[in-house]
């Protein structure tokens, strides 16, 4: 046989094996598996602040076939929040998210799961409300495993922090003249 022949044959079997595509393993499926939180909404208020908790649920990421956690449980909400004073600016600080069980104990969080702070914007004009003013904030905090299972959560609280200052109105007056 020629070489040169064997040498062909070898190059086309090697750019021919080499081209075909490997089999890959199959992507896992993931699916949202959602909880819903009964009421989804209720009336919230703190010192002048007043509105309203809505969209709460809670959602897990699982893989269908192996039911195994991509990406663990969140709360997420939506608090829409209104200053029902007549006389007080409000600006808002930030907060946390408190996960109770039945009997008023804290529900916690897995070790490496502790994101339960609310941070109010500081650019969207939106920490601050004037007297019947208001404000709507996203919610997605970590919930704890622990609390899927039935019966155990009994309550959410929403500790939020924020400076109340007094709403004044005031006129400056002076003489003036003008000159000759």
């Amino acid at each position: 046989m020629n070489p040169r022949i064997g040498l062909t044959c070898i190059a086309f079997a090697t750019a021919t094996l080499g081209c075909t595509p490997q089999p890959t393993a199959p992507v896992p499926v993931v699916e949202e598996k959602m909880y819903k939180l009964d009421p989804k909404s209720v009336k919230v208020a703190a010192g002048p602040l007043s509105g309203e908790m809505t969209e709460m649920q809670i959602i897990e990421r699982v893989e269908k076939e192996s039911g195994k956690v991509v990406a663990p449980a969140r709360l997420t909400a939506k608090l829409n929040l209104t200053n029902a004073s007549t006389d007080q600016t409000v600006r808002l600080i930030g907060g946390t998210v408190r996960f109770l069980d039945a009997k008023g104990g804290t529900v916690a969080n897995e070790e490496a799961r502790r994101d339960v702070a609310l941070k109010f914007s500081t650019y969207g004009g939106n920490e601050r409300l004037d007297p019947g003013q208001a404000a709507a904030q996203s919610i997605s905090v970590d919930f704890p495993a622990a609390g899927l299972a039935g019966g155990v959560l009994g309550a959410i609280n929403v500790d939020l922090t924020y400076i109340p200052s007094a709403f004044a109105a005031q006129s400056l007056g002076f003489k003036v003249s003008i000159g000759k």
